[in-house]
């Protein structure tokens, strides 16, 4: 069947969204901000990782645990809330190593971004927020900044 023109939706374009691993902790162990941009990253936008986000999101919650940053109850909390976001989202495999952030560990995730064609990538990684020239089209940006143009 098909549509009349007057019957059309038109809907815009999903956010293609990479979500760093602070942003995505401090959702789960925290709340706030973080867990409101996160909430509506899940209902709005196209989530994307690739293997070395996936190692870091299982990695960092046990370290933090470990130094005892976090509490058994917060580690429960965000391993959950990890697995549930990750089954959203969508792998890529980069092709492209990169070497502009000043921590070399943040490449991963420009790496990550450029091979998605990420629109927006959010953190609260001031080294990060902090970059002004990149090789592709990308906006870093924090879970409250998400949620004002997202309104």
């Amino acid at each position: 069947m098909r549509l009349k023109e007057s019957e059309r939706t038109f809907t815009k374009n999903k956010d293609k969204v990479v979500v760093d691993t602070s942003a995505l902790i401090s959702c789960f162990a925290f709340g706030g901000i973080p867990k409101l941009a996160i909430e509506k990253v899940f209902k709005q936008a196209e989530i994307f990782i690739s293997w070395d986000l996936l190692e870091e999101y299982r990695r960092t919650p046990l370290e933090l645990y470990s130094a005892g940053k976090i509490n058994r109850e917060q580690l429960e909390i965000i391993i959950s809330g990890i697995a549930i976001f990750v089954m959203e989202a969508k792998l890529v495999v980069p092709t492209t190593n990169l070497n502009i952030c000043r921590d070399p560990e943040d490449d991963m995730l420009l790496e990550c971004c450029l091979a998605a064609k990420a629109n927006i990538l959010i953190t609260g990684d001031k080294d990060l927020l902090t970059l002004k020239k990149l090789p592709f089209s990308l906006d870093i940006i924090t879970p409250r900044k998400y949620l004002e143009i997202n309104k």
